[in-house]
């Protein structure tokens, strides 16, 4: 999979969104009965023409106050799209989105190249040893949700609200190090951990402003940077929009996160953002900052 090389600091990457779902926050779903693989390659086609690198499928809605469903049920949303996108799209990086080590599974071997934890390996010990068994890459999200802190508003969706922090960029850094731990401890190696701040997971909508603002803290870590502010609750209630008007406050938020150092944004408007990001790392001159202010390896091969 050399073809599928991502070099960090070079550019920034983009990874599109396919949440093969019934009930996602941003209302863009692609969960249809029959019709769920076609709409998710039609997806995907959008995606990739708009310049995206990764595709990231979803079975399972992380918005506040989700219901949880089933393994054998979010396997029977993605496989099969995993599996046809892998067919036809060979060059294109994908990633599983879940927690469960038996999904992850299922989607590596279906032909998923990366793995998107967003509990950071906490909430599954087996997900650790199966991303390791397939050499995969793993994304491990900082993530403090409780339904108990969630709140939802008609228009505006969910938030969390009464969330706390000793010290907020501290204590993410300090919990994300020990999902790295736990990387390490099951044999993955540093070139395989990407880290997510978790924007949007158990923050409000002020402490999901200042992670984004201190973003270059985060990335202080040393491992290159996955963010996903697209569409989120942070921004419809700073703006007073419901999410599918949340175009704009994505862009602001994506370019402040390239300013302080993210290495890949996760978005729903790939095409879009995709044209921010290369007018943003133009301006800034991206190549000038290389693997040379990391302690690990700027290149990820996936698989």
């Amino acid at each position: 999979m050399n073809n599928k090389r991502l070099v960090f600091g070079e550019r920034t990457y983009v990874m599109g969104i396919l949440n093969i779902t019934p009930d996602s926050f941003s209302g863009d779903g692609l969960f249809q009965g029959l019709d769920t693989v076609t709409a998710a390659l039609e997806q995907a086609q959008r995606y990739i023409a708009g310049g995206a690198d990764i595709l990231d499928v979803g079975g399972e809605s992380t918005r506040p106050g989700a219901q949880p469903v089933t393994a054998d049920e979010e396997i029977g949303r993605v496989v099969p799209v995993i599996r046809a996108l892998a067919k036809a799209y060979p060059e294109v990086i994908l990633s599983i989105d879940t927690y469960k080590a038996k999904v992850a599974e299922a989607g590596l071997i279906a032909g998923a190249d990366w793995v998107n934890d967003v509990w950071g390996l906490r909430a599954d010990p087996r997900l650790a040893e199966t991303a390791l068994r397939f050499a995969a890459p793993v994304v491990l999200m900082h993530n403090r949700s409780k339904p108990t802190h969630a709140s939802l508003e008609a228009r505006l969706g969910g938030r969390y609200i009464g969330m706390t922090y000793t010290d907020l960029i501290h204590d993410i850094r300090k919990e994300l190090m020990e999902s790295v731990t736990i990387a390490r401890q099951a044999g993955i190696k540093d070139e395989h951990i990407i880290l997510d701040p978790g924007i949007g997971f158990g923050k409000t909508v002020e402490q999901n402003l200042e992670l984004l603002a201190r973003l270059d803290e985060i990335r202080a870590l040393g491992f290159p940077l996955l963010l996903g502010p697209s569409r989120k609750s942070f921004i419809g209630y700073t703006l007073n929009l419901p999410p599918d008007q949340r175009l704009e406050g994505t862009l602001a938020a994506s370019v402040v996160g390239i300013l302080r150092g993210a290495d890949i944004l996760r978005v729903h408007d790939v095409e879009e953002i995709v044209r921010a990001a290369r007018m943003t790392d133009a301006i800034i001159g991206r190549q000038g900052r290389s693997s040379t202010d990391r302690p690990l390896s700027s290149a990820l091969t996936a698989g």
